[in-house]
Parts: structure tokens; C-alpha cells; sequence
């Protein structure tokens, strides 16, 4: 891995809440504050679980921390429900971004799927408006209080929907207002990327970038599709190309702690992924709480973001649903810290990591990488005085 003079510095002498951080991987609709859902569902009378803001965020945890990627999207029927209006849009994507920016991340593309919020008559660019006034505001918030941040949107279609065609031009539409990239979310299990063929040619065609949703509830055949018919620059969550690495044991050679080392064997599959530096939006709390990582163990410690890692995958650090799993961008470093014994050499690669596979333009992804780098060896160089 990248080695920088960072490597030196003692983990505990870093507050990883203050280091510069990027996100691809996380869902609008999954990070509202409890307090807000609560003001809004009563404004509509929207029936909640929980009466109370710290009670409502545990209803929302636990019920995410199921094992089940279907019970774990259940939790969306609430916070779908008060993001029907544009001013509940606003104020939603508005808080987004501020708590993004509070958590020290300095670019995020904020994914979401506007078909869902047309229930009480916005249209599907009323909508993407709605939002993109909120993310606007929000980042000026931010700036205007010291941070940095820059955000843009993932618009995404609906797996068990037939409007990839619409969602896709949708997109288009917006590309020079907002709009960054192409998604497809939802149940993956029986709703293949290939059910919008069609649309992932048009934007294509296009030069319009995209993401799917691939190699979590499903495996490997999904990652394919996600490839083949999505022609997926990466992979949202694709956790489980690991299960495309076999582990081969040699008893010749051990590692300095007498643990014997395995020689790993890839797959097609695998091999075109990491080869190809097709980025992986890993999520490590939600990979293990949907039950994404089950073929590999039950807690943190079997996520295979290490060797996914250590083989040298474009792996990046993402949230998924910072509600519904109680996460930040800051926990999720600290628990791969606390698990896999990460120093910070191995933070800055995981973001630069994000900083390219990032959709911006080449000079944009340029200049954040040396901003980012900046900033870690100024708290490097705080932490060694």
C-alpha cells in the first residue's frame, strides 16, 4: 500500500472527525435527522413508531440491525413519506449537507431516486430542483461557517420500476445543474441491470457516468450484469466479488506473527474488477448489518474489506444509510481502524481512492487529491509536534 510520512504517526494521536473525507455511497432518504422526520411527519400526519427524536432513531437502528436487506429497506417507507413536498425536500438535502460537512467530508454525491417523491404532485424535476436548492444551501451554510464541501447528485432509478428510460434522461437533464452521475437501487435480488439495457446504452451514448447497485443482496452474476449491461464505472457496495477469490494456504512461507500465508487466486471476475480499478462503494457497518458479508462471518472482523484491500481493489469507506445503521463517515474509518489496525497512510489511500473514482473532471479530481493530501500531512505534522 501506499506508503507516505504519515505511516509514523501513533493512530491515537489522530482525530480522524477532523481529517478531510469523500463520499460516494450514501443514500438521502436514509440520512435524515430523527428530530426532522419528526416535525415533518406531524405536519402531514404521517404515523411514526416513535414519538420522540432519541426513541425514533432507535426504532430506525434497530430495525436496520436485522440481517435482512429487506426489512433493512422497510425503514425507507418513513422518511420517504415526509420527503413528498419541496419544502420538506429542501430542508432534508439542506441538513444533509450540513451534517456531511460537520463530519468533515469535503465531496459528496448524494444518491436518491426522485420517482419515489412525486406523491403528492411534484413532478420528477420539480423534485430534482427541490433537492438541488437544498444541497446548494446547505453548502453554503457550511462554507459560510468555516468548511469545506462540494456535493452532487446520483439520480437513481428504481430496480422493480420500468422507468429506467425516463430516470436516465431525467439525468441528463440535469447534468449541468447538479446532477453527476446514473444509479439503479432497490431489491437486486430478480432485477438485474439488464433490465435497462437500454438505458445504460442511452447514457452511454451520452458520456453520462454511472454507478449500480450490485454484489450485495445478490452476488456474482449481479456484478457481471452491473458490468456488462450497466457498464458500471463502480459498483455500489460490491462487496461480494470476494466470493470470486479463492484463498489458497501455504504452509512455506509464514508472516512475522507465525500465522501462515495465503496465496490469493482471483477469478475472471475479480481480476477484470481490480484490474480494470472498477472502485468498490464499500459499506461496512450496513454490509454487515443487511447480511451482505454473511458467506464470510457474522461480525466486523470477516468483512473482506481487508483483503480486498491488501489484493489491491479500488476499495473506498462509505456510509450507505447514516440513520438507519447510527453511522458517520468518521465511525466507519475508526471502526477499520479499530479492526483491521489501519494507520494513516492507509486512511489517506482509502480516500484518494474516492477522490478518483469520484465523478468530477480529471483537473477537479486533481485539485482534490493535493487538497486532501495537504490536510493529512498537516494533521500528521500536528500530531508528531
Amino acid at each position: 500500500m501506499t506508503q507516505t510520512q504519515n505511516d509514523a504517526v501513533p493512530d491515537a494521536a489522530i482525530d480522524i472527525h477532523t481529517l478531510p473525507k469523500v463520499s460516494l455511497h450514501d443514500h438521502l432518504d436514509g440520512g435524515l435527522r430523527p428530530a426532522t422526520i419528526l416535525e415533518l411527519a406531524a405536519a402531514i400526519g404521517h404515523e411514526l413508531p416513535a414519538s420522540d427524536a432519541e426513541a425514533l432513531g432507535a426504532w430506525f437502528r434497530e430495525s436496520a440491525d436485522s440481517g435482512s436487506l429487506e426489512r433493512y429497506l422497510e425503514t425507507f417507507d418513513h422518511t420517504i413519506a415526509v420527503m413528498q413536498t419541496r419544502d420538506g425536500l429542501i430542508r432534508v438535502a439542506r441538513e444533509f449537507v450540513e451534517d456531511l460537512a460537520l463530519d468533515g467530508v469535503v465531496y459528496g454525491e448524494v444518491r436518491w431516486a426522485p420517482e419515489q417523491h412525486t406523491q403528492q404532485g411534484l413532478s420528477l424535476d420539480e423534485a430534482v430542483e427541490a433537492v438541488q436548492e437544498g444541497l446548494e444551501a446547505g453548502a453554503a451554510a457550511a462554507i459560510a461557517a468555516g468548511r469545506v464541501i462540494q456535493v452532487g447528485q446520483l439520480i437513481t432509478a428504481m430496480r422493480h420500476a420500468d422507468r429506467g428510460q425516463e430516470i436516465a434522461e431525467l439525468a441528463l437533464r440535469h447534468r449541468d445543474r447538479g446532477a453527476v452521475g446514473f444509479d439503479i437501487a432497490g431489491a437486486e435480488n430478480g432485477f438485474p441491470a439488464s433490465r435497462f439495457t437500454d438505458a445504460f446504452t442511452f447514457l452511454a451514448s451520452e458520456q453520462f457516468p454511472v454507478t449500480v447497485h450490485a454484489g450485495e443482496a445478490a452476488g456474482l452474476d449481479s456484478i457481471r450484469d452491473a458490468l456488462v449491461a450497466g457498464r458500471a464505472l463502480r459498483l455500489g457496495h460490491g462487496v461480494r466479488i470476494a466470493e470470486d477469490i479463492e484463498i489458497e494456504e501455504s504452509a512455506d512461507e509464514q508472516a512475522a506473527d507465525g500465522q501462515e500465508i495465503g496465496i490469493a487466486n482471483l477469478g475472471l471476475l475479480a481480476s477484470w474488477v481490480r484490474d480494470r480499478g472498477i472502485a468498490l462503494e464499500l459499506c461496512p457497518s450496513s454490509n454487515l448489518q443487511t447480511g451482505a458479508i454473511e458467506a464470510f462471518g457474522e461480525t466486523i472482523d470477516a468483512h473482506p474489506f481487508d483483503l480486498l484491500y491488501q489484493l489491491g481493489f479500488k476499495v473506498t469507506v462509505n456510509t450507505d444509510n447514516r440513520l438507519m445503521s447510527g453511522v458517520t463517515l468518521t465511525g466507519e474509518f475508526e471502526l477499520l481502524v479499530d479492526t483491521f489496525g489501519y494507520d494513516l497512510g492507509d486512511l489517506l489511500e482509502l480516500t484518494l481512492n474516492a477522490v478518483d473514482a469520484a465523478f468530477l473532471p480529471l483537473e477537479d479530481r486533481e485539485a482534490l487529491a493535493e487538497y486532501v493530501a495537504q490536510r493529512f500531512d498537516y494533521a500528521a505534522g500536528l500530531a508528531s509536534a
